[in-house]
C-alpha cells in the first residue's frame, strides 16, 4: 500500500508538470520560435540537467545493464518521434485542444499493455470508458475551428507516447526511476535535435518572450519525466495515465489563465467527469504486474537474473 501511494503522488506531481508544458510551449511559439526548436531544446536541456544533477549527487544511477539500456533507448526514440508530432501539432491548434486529444493516450497504453499480456482490472476499463467520452466532450464541445492534420498529429503523438510506457515499465522492475529517465531523454535528444538541425529553420531564443518559456518547458519537462517514471515503476504505465489525465485540468486551466483561451458549458461537463476518474484511483487497487518472461510482445526485456 506504501508503494501504491508513493506511485500514485507521483503520477499526480507528473501530470501537473506535464500538464504545464503545452502552455510553456505555445507560448515559445506564439512569441516565434519554430514548433521544432522548442522540442529539441527542451529535450536536450532536461537531458543535460538530468546529467549533471546525478554526476554531482548519483553517479551509480549512471549504471545499467545492455537490455536494459535497449530498452529505454528504444522508448526514448518512440517518444522522440512522439514529441515531433506533438510540437508541431501545438503550432496548428489550441494548447488545451491539443492537450484534450493527447490525453487519449490511456486508452492506448490500455491496448498495448493489452498486446503484453498484461490486461486491464474492470475498474480500469470503467475508468477509461469514463475518460473516453470526457476528452470527446473537452474537445468537440467548444467552438474553435477544427484542424484535421493538426488533430491527426496529435492522437499519433499520444499513441507513441503511450507506446513508450509499459516499454520503460519492464526495464523499471529493477532499475531506480532516474537512471531510466536520463537514458531516456538521451534517446528522445538523439531523435529531436538532429531533427531540428536537419529540417530547421534553426532559430534560438534570443529575447525574454523565447528564452523564459524554454526555461520553464525545460524544468518540467525534467520533474514530469522523473516523477513520472516514479509512478510507472510502483502502479504500473495504465495506472498511471489514467491518473496523468491530471494534466489535462491543468492544461485547461492555464491555458484559460495565460493563453485567454475559452471553454465552453460542455467542455465543463466533460472536465467534472475526468475528474471522477481521478477520483476512482483511490479505490482501483490494480498492481504493477510482473510478466512472465516468455510471454508479451516485450517478454525480451527481462529483469537481470
Amino acid at each position: 500500500m506504501r508503494k501504491q501511494n508513493r506511485g500514485i503522488r507521483a503520477a499526480l506531481l507528473s501530470a501537473f508538470f506535464l500538464g504545464m508544458a503545452p502552455i510553456f510551449g505555445k507560448q515559445a511559439i506564439l512569441a516565434g520560435l519554430p514548433p521544432l526548436s522548442v522540442v529539441a531544446l527542451r529535450t536536450l536541456f532536461a537531458a543535460l540537467l538530468l546529467f549533471a544533477v546525478i554526476m554531482a549527487f548519483k553517479r551509480q544511477f549512471l549504471q545499467i545493464y545492455p537490455i536494459g539500456l535497449i530498452g529505454c533507448l528504444l522508448a526514448g526514440s518512440i517518444n522522440g518521434i512522439g514529441s515531433l508530432f506533438y510540437y508541431s501539432a501545438l503550432g496548428r491548434i489550441d494548447a488545451g485542444i491539443g492537450q484534450l486529444l493527447y490525453s487519449l493516450y490511456p486508452l492506448f497504453v490500455a491496448i498495448w499493455l493489452w498486446l503484453d499480456k498484461q490486461p486491464p482490472s474492470k475498474l480500469t476499463l470503467l475508468r477509461i470508458g469514463l475518460a473516453m467520452p470526457a476528452v470527446a466532450m473537452i474537445t468537440l464541445g467548444g467552438s474553435h475551428r477544427l484542424d484535421l492534420v493538426g488533430m491527426g498529429m496529435m492522437l499519433l503523438a499520444a499513441a507513441l507516447y503511450a507506446l513508450h510506457l509499459p516499454i520503460n515499465q519492464r526495464v523499471l522492475m529493477d532499475m531506480p526511476a532516474p537512471t531510466v529517465t536520463l537514458y531516456t531523454l538521451f534517446a528522445m535528444s538523439a531523435i529531436v535535435v538532429p531533427a531540428f538541425l536537419i529540417i530547421g529553420p534553426i532559430h534560438l531564443p534570443t529575447t525574454t518572450a523565447t528564452i523564459w518559456p524554454v526555461v520553464g518547458l525545460t524544468l518540467v519537462t525534467f520533474f514530469s519525466r522523473i516523477t513520472l517514471f516514479l509512478g510507472v515503476k510502483h502502479i504500473g504505465g495504465m495506472q498511471t495515465a489514467l491518473l496523468g489525465l491530471f494534466e489535462l485540468l491543468v492544461s485547461v486551466g492555464l491555458a484559460q489563465i495565460w493563453l485567454h483561451e475559452t471553454m465552453t458549458l460542455t467542455q465543463w461537463a466533460g472536465a467534472a467527469m475526468l475528474s471522477v476518474v481521478l477520483v476512482l484511483a483511490a479505490f482501483d487497487k490494480t498492481r504493477p504486474p510482473a510478466p512472465p518472461s516468455g510471454k508479451g510482445w516485450l517478454s525480451w526485456i527481462r529483469p537481470r537474473l
